[in-house]
């Protein structure tokens, strides 16, 4: 296997770390964007020939190109690009304020895109490349209590889903990284939580929070072998578009797309009837 550069964001803690420390493992270079001077210097310990810290706010968009551009310029050209930097954000729809769902779209998906958009032209020059971005098992599933941070998430799948046929004849790959439950601190500390201003909810809502945060730190997945797996597939030939990561989040993701297909099917006669007769099929 030859070695690649990376560029990941979000690489102070959870997942992100754990891609770094695997791609770093494998011999790679990793380029990894923090907030904070102090987690810049943590990624550099790692591997002070390989591993390049920068800072960056992945929601300044300026910022992310030039970080980009910077790396083509400095660590050699990109092989991999990973947009991991994102939150979780807990609430109801109706409790969830406008500024918080704006907040969770800034960084989950324009975040995401803003990276891989800075990455896209010279990828394309080259004619290879694999861009990735973490969504989640809820890219392709829901929880109640998580409208917005499920949102962010179906919003980036539809995204990477579209862009990896468009760039598919210019040599690169596109795939989305769906985790389910890691052992990591996204449903703790990480997690951002709408301010609770509606009773009515308190029955659905309270136990799904309280079981969240019983979990948490007793996840099913392991951060490691989720880096482990990441590393594996930038590597293959033909990386895959979907990498679904845990066996929890397969049954789930499993369960959702078959209730959605079963629906489908129940009401397909209702939607043959608004048709034109004479229309043209895409």
């Amino acid at each position: 296997m030859r070695t690649q550069n990376w560029l990941i964001t979000g690489v102070s803690t959870g997942l992100g770390r754990a891609f770094a420390q695997a791609a770093l493992a494998a011999g790679h270079t990793v380029v990894g964007t923090v907030r904070t001077e102090e987690d810049r210097r943590a990624h550099e310990a790692l591997a002070p020939e390989r591993a390049h810290g920068r800072l960056l706010d992945v929601t300044d968009h300026d910022a992310v190109a030039r970080v980009v551009e910077e790396a083509e310029g400095t660590v050699g050209p990109l092989d991999v690009v990973l947009a991991n930097a994102g939150y979780g954000l807990e609430g109801t729809f109706e409790e969830t304020t406008m500024d918080e769902v704006r907040r969770q779209f800034e960084v989950n998906v324009f975040g995401a895109m803003a990276t891989l958009r800075a990455a896209l032209p010279r990828m394309r020059a080259r004619r290879r490349g694999h861009l990735m971005a973490v969504t989640s098992m809820a890219g392709l599933m829901t929880v109640p209590g998580m409208s917005a941070y499920c949102g962010s998430k179906h919003a980036l799948e539809g995204v990477l889903d579209s862009l990896g046929k468009e760039v598919a004849q210019f040599g690169i790959h596109v795939t989305a990284i769906e985790p389910g439950s890691f052992r990591t601190d996204w449903a703790g500390r990480s997690m951002t939580r709408a301010e609770r201003t509606v009773d009515d909810y308190d029955e659905l809502f309270e136990p799904l929070r309280e079981r969240r945060l019983k979990a948490s730190g007793n996840q099913l997945g392991d951060p490691v072998k989720a880096g482990e797996a990441v590393v594996r597939i930038a590597s293959e030939e033909r990386p895959p578009a979907h990498l679904v990561l845990g066996s929890d989040a397969l049954r789930l993701i499993g369960e959702a797309r078959t209730a959605v297909d079963e629906e489908i099917r129940a009401w397909e006669d209702l939607a043959r009837t608004t048709d034109f007769p004479e229309g043209a099929q895409l």
